[in-house]
Parts: structure tokens; sequence; C-alpha cells
């Protein structure tokens, strides 16, 4: 069972409408409540858990990773308004500061993986590492990188911190080793390479973090990141194909931005039903080619 934790009726039943369609694996179980309602026996039996679900973008970047449906995983994408540079700065006083929530399932359940993802500002910084030294408290290897939607060929920033934590417990003996950590239970310093190094290596090149979104009146295209990583990832199921079929809007503020071809897919087109709840969604949603980007680096630097 997947379980999509997601507060708002919008994205909620967009989830459940996904799932009918076959678009997202199942047997899928909506939960409407609060994170601060959820308790362990909740959450325990399911093989896949995602926090603050949205409409499912962390469930589609894990099957655009090559994710196996049935092995366990949680997801969280915490709300970002408490860290956004668009907010009040209430940070952690903010009451939509959830990850104590998130980690107090997490430390209750012990989930062999998990991903998040944060705004990148100076304030979502501060707060990854502190999501980190909670994390690495309760037992579990932490990665993460700062990457922009413009890395994999979006016309837009979206800077965004994501991050990835592994059980160590749950690894084969000497992981501490492996993955270049020195837990309090390994005396001394390990000398080999870290696990969040490689995990840099792995994303570092050719990640373009450009402020495409702020050019004036230009046309400048994204990098495929994706063709660039070997002959699997060639195919680019995680590219931004999507992006191919646009028109270019010159917008008030005297820039000229990307906006879909197809008028339908446009929210704010004139008889769109629903499209300030629909940019809503999208507002709050992750870019799953990049996520997707992120799981498959961080396979490759816990294998």
């Amino acid at each position: 069972m997947h379980l999509y934790n997601e507060i708002e009726r919008l994205p909620a039943q967009w989830l459940r409408n996904l799932a009918d369609a076959g678009h997202i694996d199942g047997p899928v179980t909506v939960d409407e409540r609060s994170i601060t309602d959820l308790t362990a026996a909740d959450v325990a039996n399911a093989t896949q858990v995602h926090l603050f679900a949205g409409i499912g973008g962390w469930s589609h970047a894990l099957k655009l990773a090559g994710w196996p449906a049935d092995r366990p995983v949680w997801t969280g994408s915490c709300p970002c308004q408490p860290f956004s540079v668009a907010g009040k700065g209430a940070g952690t006083d903010d009451a939509r500061h959830l990850w104590p929530e998130m980690r107090r399932l997490i430390g209750e359940c012990l989930p062999p993986v998990v991903f998040g993802e944060q705004v990148a500002s100076r304030a979502g910084r501060a707060w990854l590492a502190g999501v980190q030294a909670d994390m690495e408290a309760l037992g579990y290897a932490f990665g993460s990188a700062d990457l922009c939607a413009a890395g994999i060929g979006a016309p837009h920033i979206r800077q965004r911190l994501y991050w990835g934590a592994v059980r160590l417990a749950d690894t084969e003996r000497g992981s501490a080793e492996r993955h270049g950590y020195a837990v309090a239970s390994a005396p001394g310093g390990v000398q080999s390479q870290t696990w969040e190094q490689r995990l840099w290596l792995n994303l570092g090149d050719g990640v373009d973090t450009g402020r495409l979104a702020d050019t004036d009146n230009a046309r400048p295209q994204g990098r495929q990141l994706l063709p660039q990583r070997g002959d699997q990832r060639a195919a680019g199921p995680c590219g931004m194909d999507g992006w191919a079929a646009t028109e270019w809007l010159e917008c008030l503020d005297g820039k000229t931005r990307r906006i879909p071809a197809k008028r339908e897919l446009f929210p704010l087109a004139d008889g769109v039903p629903g499209r300030v709840g629909q940019l809503r969604a999208y507002g709050n949603a992750i870019v799953p080619a990049l996520a997707a980007e992120f799981v498959m680096s961080f396979m490759e630097a816990a294998a």
C-alpha cells in the first residue's frame, strides 16, 4: 500500500484521480488529515509514504528514476513558506514549520530511505542543516544538493535543496566505511571519499544554475543533463521534452517567458475551469524530472 498524506482537498482528489487512471502505483490510500494527527500505526504498513504529497511529484520522480514500486521509501517536501524569501520570514516560529512532525514519524517508524526537498534560501539552508543533524542522530547517512530546474532543461530557475537519507542499520555491516561516514561508533576519522561527496560528483557536472527566468527578451535553452549521464539515460525518460512545444509571452514586467503551446495546458487561459486551484497545486509541486535525477544519483552514491 502506498500512502499519500495531503491536507488540501483539490490535490488530494487529484491524487485519487491519478490512482484511478493508473498513473500512480497502488493500492493507494489518500489521507487528508494534518500530519500532526498521523500516528506510527497509520503509516507503519505502507510500502511508500508520501507526506505533504501535493499532486504526486515525488511518486512520479521515483518512477522516472527506476525506483521499484515495492521498495520501501518515504518522501516529504515540508512547507516552504516559513523559509521562502516571499514569505513572512517567521522560520521555525511559523505554524507551518512541520519538520518536527515529519521527524517524529520517521523516528517512530525508521524507514530505510527518506527523500525530501526545501526552498534554497538562506533560511532554507539553515533548515536543511537542522534536518541533517536530526537524521544523523536517528542513525541515517545523509546527502543533499542545491539544484535548479534549468539544469534539466526547464526554462525557469526553481532552485531547491534536495536531500536523501539511508538508515545505516538497514545496510550491510561496515556501511559507515563504505559510505565514508565517521559515525560515533567508528573510532577516528574515515579518510575515504564521503558518500555526500560522491553524490555531488554524480550531480555536479552539467547542472546549470544560471538564472534563466530573469533574462530579458532572451531565448535561452536549458541544458539536457540526463543524456550526458550514460546510455541508460539517453532516452531521456526524465527529460524536459514537454517544453519543446512552447510559445514566448511578452510580460508586463518587460521580460519574455515561455508558456505551453497548447492553450488548454496554460492555467491562465480564459475559460480554463479551476485555473486558480491548478496554479496553487503546480506552485507547491516539485519538478519530478529534477527530483528523479537526484534519486538516481542517490542510488548510485549509496550502492
